[in-house]
């Protein structure tokens, strides 16, 4: 659409547009852009307020307002952070392309490439059809976030956006009030507190938690207003203590009293399980001083004044928050016993821990100091994004992993070179050795913690010295899914783990295809290109590899794929799988990675007779020749003969039962035995029968089944023991 500004017939509709003198006009936004822009760029404010006006003509917000109100109200959110003109003419044009017939092209034409790429960032994604509302959440959240990765003015006018929708929100339905609250508190929040503007977040915060929760947001509101007076008192009192002290030393700081919002309470209150009275920092005292030589002296006077609680003290000036956020914190016993919260900080400190990374926009050159390091910081997470989005299997997993980054609680470790690495609470080594880097993680088999062997899934706590041990033979093992809490460690594991399952599926689906091959005389290298052309294109693969792929994970049986391949052979007549006894089995080694499965209805070990069973996206599944699952017709068709290699390179599970006398230390004996013939107790259950009599069962870790002879004969030997059988 190639709009034309029309001024005339925007003056001539003002007055009935904002009829409501206490609405806030285009006139209000430009008296506070004037303070801190020159003349042309109110200007360019000003021209794009006249242009949106005139696409959103004849629009009206659920609330009846005329549509304009909403862009203008966002201007203002992004004006008193002092944001560039670019910046507030994007958020005056953020709803044009989604909203109206207005084009990007447009948009650049009449404000520069700048502006039009900064509205078609915050634009959603409203001509592409999804699979259901989580996908289009998902990505629509990826593309606002990608395009931050390019532009950090893309969240700051999101973030503006949701804000003013949040105050506004009280015309929506209850469910959509809750379903954009929820999204409010699971991503949006954490973005603001990541880059550190504070003001916005807290306000988020509680328009969230009100929303979601409204009846546990008044029982909050009216606790903290029933402790007011008497908390209020007592901080009164520790305010003159302070001021009067402060004058003696000659340290020129402001005290101001600080309150905690509702949703940071009830968020603490859960996380922590305390109990309202258990909060120590509801009330507290901020402290502002010149310079951070002065933090330290007032921490050392307010310690001299009250008596500290142990354990209360953060330093967050020498190891600053990961959002670039500065402040010493500590709790002490005030008057009568009431603790409360005092943060130390410099103004600078101050102004960065309300506007974060907004600061950048709020200094002149020559000003910035600190901005600098927040900035920095900033920089490097929006890497972390671009590399997760590059890791990622879809928009959806995307938005898992940046959730799970968004919420980090930060514990701090040391490399054995006395570096600091800053991680997620309940992080493990797994998670350090990918901050580290990823062929570190890749690579790691084990770890020492202040020089002590560890497991790798052990969490790490502040102040721990973490050294990991590297072998290039090594590769990630699955399990580490299960405790991994970064989202670089996750995205990476499971990016590798594909792959490696991709290869995988390829090897074995060339060894099925060779195996009924080799059964009409056939080789697969002996296999022209044009052999395979159309069965490619009937199938739908791009490559070769594909279609093995999908032979190796189960998704198309490899007798079906050779007699399409020659159905004008004599000597394939239509083979039902089931009758695959002509031919030659299948060697199992042990080593075929994800695509080869063993079953944990009946365990098979190397020496077990075994049968093999194609599943869907799983390959192959083993199983004993007599397990109870195998013997339905339903899976008849999907049977395929196997064997154990002459050599097998693994360890395999295997579930041994005793039946055992109930005496005291027989648990122990039992598996100081299984531990003595190298098998590894995986997991362990006991059972008490009759009070006389215990069941116990071990899954143990072992070679095969001389293995399982040799410890099941030292087993029996016990006297204790009255049976033992396996699975």
């Amino acid at each position: 659409m190639n709009m034309v500004i029309n001024p005339e017939k925007i003056t001539e509709n003002k007055a009935n547009l904002y009829e409501d003198p206490s609405r806030f006009l285009i006139s209000d936004l430009c008296q506070i852009v004037e303070d801190y822009m020159n003349e042309e760029q109110v200007r360019e404010i000003y021209n794009a307020y006249l242009f949106s006006a005139q696409a959103h003509e004849g629009q009206y917000r659920k609330t009846g307002e005329p549509y304009i109100y909403h862009p203008i109200s966002v201007a203002r959110i992004l004006a008193e952070m002092h944001m560039d003109s670019k910046s507030i003419a994007a958020a005056i044009l953020h709803d044009v392309i989604e909203d109206t017939e207005v084009t990007k092209e447009s948009i650049a034409e009449h404000f520069g490439q700048d502006v039009s790429e900064l509205v078609d960032g915050v634009s959603k994604l409203t001509h592409i059809q999804f699979k259901n509302k989580k996908e289009q959440q998902a990505q629509n959240i990826q593309k606002v976030l990608l395009a931050m990765t390019r532009d950090i003015r893309v969240i700051m006018i999101k973030l503006a956006d949701r804000l003013h929708n949040m105050r506004t929100l009280g015309v929506m339905r209850p469910e959509k009030k809750r379903r954009i609250a929820r999204e409010t508190l699971e991503i949006y929040v954490p973005i603001a507190n990541r880059l550190g503007i504070n003001t916005l977040r807290q306000e988020l915060d509680d328009l969230g938690f009100r929303a979601m929760y409204p009846m546990r947001y008044r029982v909050l509101e009216n606790m903290i207003s029933h402790t007011s007076g008497h908390r209020k008192e007592v901080i009164n009192k520790i305010h003159t203590a302070l001021t009067n002290r402060l004058k003696e030393m000659g340290i020129e700081a402001g005290l101001k009293a600080r309150k905690k919002h509702p949703f940071s309470l009830y968020r603490k209150m859960k996380e922590k399980n305390l109990a309202y009275k258990n909060i120590f920092d509801v009330y507290g005292i901020r402290v502002v001083v010149d310079t951070v030589d002065d933090c330290y002296r007032v921490l050392g006077l307010v310690h001299n004044l009250f008596k500290p609680v142990a354990g209360k003290f953060k330093d967050y000036i020498a190891i600053p928050k990961e959002n670039g956020y500065q402040s010493l914190h500590t709790v002490m016993f005030g008057p009568h016993g009431i603790p409360l919260e005092v943060q130390i900080r410099t103004s600078e400190m101050d102004m960065f821990a309300e506007s974060g990374i907004a600061a950048h926009w709020l200094y002149k050159e020559g000003e910035q100091n600190g901005v600098f390091d927040v900035h920095a910081r900033t920089r490097e997470w929006l890497t972390g994004l671009l590399e997760m989005q590059q890791s990622a299997g879809d928009s959806v997993e995307f938005l898992e992993n940046v959730k799970v980054d968004l919420f980090p609680d930060e514990l701090y470790v040391y490399t054995p070179g006395g570096d600091i690495v800053k991680l997620p609470r309940n992080a493990t080594p797994v998670d350090f050795a990918y901050s580290v880097h990823t062929d570190v993680g890749h690579t790691c088999v084990a770890c020492k913690l202040d020089h002590r062997f560890a497991p790798l899934n052990t969490p790490l706590y502040s102040g721990q010295t973490i050294e990991i041990i590297t072998s290039a033979a090594s590769r990630p093992n699955p399990a580490w899914l299960n405790y991994v809490v970064t989202a670089k460690a996750r995205t990476n594991i499971r990016n590798y783990l594909k792959n490696m399952r991709s290869d995988e599926a390829i090897k074995q689906g060339r060894r099925l295809l060779s195996r009924y091959l080799r059964d009409r005389n056939k080789e697969i290298e002996d296999l022209k290109d044009e052999t395979f052309s159309e069965l490619l294109k009937e199938y739908g693969y791009n490559t070769v590899d594909q279609l093995l792929e999908d032979v190796g994970l189960g998704n198309r049986p490899a007798s079906l794929i050779v007699r399409r391949m020659f159905p004008e052979d004599e000597s394939a007549e239509d083979k039902h799988p089931s009758e695959m006894k002509s031919l030659t089995p299948l060697d199992i080694r042990g080593t075929e990675g994800m695509v080869v499965s063993y079953a944990k209805c009946c365990y098979p070990i190397p020496g077990d007779h075994i049968v093999g069973i194609l599943s869907k996206g799983r390959g192959i599944v083993i199983h004993q020749e007599g397990c109870k699952n195998i013997t339905t017709e339903r899976v008849a068709d999907r049977t395929i003969d196997v064997k154990w290699a002459d050599e097998v390179k693994n360890e395999f599970s295997c579930m041994v039962y005793l039946d055992v006398r109930n005496e005291r230390g027989v648990l122990a004996r039992l598996a100081t035995i299984i531990s003595d013939e190298s098998a590894n107790i995986e997991h362990v259950e006991v059972e008490d029968k009759d009070g006389v009599m215990t069941t116990i069962s071990f899954l143990i870790s072992l070679q095969g089944r001389s293995h399982l002879a040799k410890i099941m004969r030292r087993l029996r030997s016990v006297p204790a023991v009255l049976k033992i059988w396996r699975n």
